[in-house]
């Protein structure tokens, strides 16, 4: 794993920061948990399959860029054909939207949530120990996404 990618999962963003200097030659995974937009874009447009590429810890560039609160870039990957419910592929089974319902800006958590139901996302999908995102969102006590999920079909 890169260290990019260790600083973003350990929430050290003087690290990230400090490994961002110089504008380094991000991958795919990288750009989508730091919320690089526009890399992001140059990446999808020299090979449009990096949408649904795997990491080797089993995430995704959509799975990462929701965890992380990046809703532009999370935007990004859904228009390039990003898979809305693409399950990682590691024990914890989450998809996009479990992600999205984790994220700690409720703000970013409603939006990519709305993004990613309104592309499909299956409102009651189960993560590992058969998780949703309602009860993340019951978790948070967001009653905002909890009514956005509800509305789309939420019913666990």
């Amino acid at each position: 794993m890169s260290e990019v990618l260790q600083a973003i999962y350990q929430g050290d963003q003087a690290r990230i920061d400090e490994l961002l200097v110089g504008d380094p030659e991000l991958d795919v995974f990288e750009a989508a948990g730091v919320g690089r937009t526009e890399r992001l874009r140059e990446l999808l447009d020299d090979d449009p399959a990096l949408a649904n590429a795997w990491a080797e810890d089993g995430f995704q560039p959509l799975g990462l860029a929701s965890f992380f609160g990046h809703v532009d870039a999370a935007r990004l990957l859904v228009e390039r054909g990003a898979e809305v419910n693409s399950a990682s592929r590691n024990d914890f089974k989450v998809m996009p939207l479990h992600s999205a319902a984790a994220t700690g800006d409720p703000e970013a958590r409603y939006e990519l949530a709305k993004l990613l139901l309104e592309h499909g996302a299956d409102a009651n999908a189960r993560q590992q120990d058969d998780f949703t995102p309602l009860m993340a969102a019951d978790q948070h006590g967001d009653e905002r996404l909890r009514s956005l999920l509800v509305e789309h079909g939420a019913t666990a």
